[in-house]
């Protein structure tokens, strides 16, 4: 059975019709299940007094509690789907819940449609919902630039590192991958709490995150108004990000459309200093955002030219 086309179904669903809120408010979603199945082992196993190292095994039993979770009922649906293109057609349909590019255009839509009529107040609104920066110390420069980062990161995130361990092994691939982004996104964090019980988490998140935030960047700067200008950024400032894959996609995206993203940012627990991308160029704009949005539908158009293409082959 082609991997690469029932990856390209899930994508070719999720493009047409997201996940319809009637559907959410009437069973939720995938991710919603395992976070709620993360967010109880976390209650459970992340107690106060509990040694480092303690808190480090207790995180790496609720991964591999996850795991088996998410794997598990993948493993069986997929040993159950027919042979043939109706196999392929019913297993897209079941990866479609973990491909989230519609959704992530939504989101960042809302914000550059205020950002575009002036109206900051809505737009840092509507930032506040897919970034954790404090939206109230934004200026429309911080707004575009905000957006534009979970733009490129959540474009690998979301859906092609999804749609790349599902071509490589199915729907436990794009299973497993799901459950332990989930978990990076709930406990990976640095802070007092999860810094050792979330530190199995991230490092594995890290792993799986490994090429294809590589490969995000190279589609976008595949289909980038700038294509050599990403590619030098990438290659320059991808390693001053944070993150070892966050600022691949970021730096192809600062690149590719001649702005600067990252650089420091204010959230609640304070300002994190963090280097500019693309640091020469100037800051993001509400055309910027467009541009950025565009860039996205070719980059998605070109994901799913590459499915098609890896299925034929």
């Amino acid at each position: 059975m082609s991997f690469a086309a029932m990856m390209l179904v899930a994508l070719a669903v999720d493009a047409l019709i997201g996940w319809p809120a009637r559907l959410y408010a009437r069973i939720g979603h995938p991710v919603t299940w395992l976070g709620r199945l993360i967010s109880g082992l976390e209650q459970a196993l992340n107690r106060p007094g509990t040694s480092p190292a303690g808190r480090r095994l207790r995180g790496g039993l609720t991964v591999a509690l996850v795991l088996a979770a998410a794997i598990a009922p993948a493993l069986a649906l997929a040993a159950l789907l027919p042979a043939g293109w109706a196999g392929i057609v019913l297993g897209g349909v079941l990866a479609w819940p973990l491909v989230a590019a519609r959704s992530l255009y939504t989101h960042v839509a809302a914000v550059a449609q205020p950002l575009a009529a002036g109206d900051l107040e809505a737009a840092r609104g509507a930032v506040a919902m897919i970034v954790g920066r404090d939206p109230s110390r934004l200026d429309g420069a911080g707004i575009a630039r905000a957006a534009l980062e979970s733009l490129a990161e959540n474009a690998s995130d979301g859906i092609v590192a999804p749609l790349f361990w599902g071509v490589a092994a199915g729907l436990p691939g794009i299973a497993a991958y799901k459950a332990i982004n989930t978990m990076d996104s709930m406990i990976g964090h640095r802070t007092p709490r999860y810094a050792d019980f979330g530190m199995a988490a991230a490092r594995l998140d890290d792993v799986a995150n490994l090429i294809p935030a590589r490969l995000t960047a190279l589609v976008f700067a595949a289909v980038a108004p700038a294509p050599v200008a990403a590619v030098r950024t990438a290659l320059r400032d991808a390693r001053r990000h944070r993150s070892p894959n966050a600022g691949w996609p970021e730096a192809a995206m600062a690149g590719g459309l001649g702005v600067r993203l990252s650089g420091p940012r204010i959230y609640a627990e304070g300002v994190a200093d963090e280097p500019f991308l693309n640091a020469g160029a100037a800051d993001p704009d509400a055309a910027s955002l467009a541009r950025g949005l565009a860039l996205y539908i070719r980059a998605m158009i070109a994901c799913g030219m590459l499915l098609v293409a890896l299925a034929a082959w």
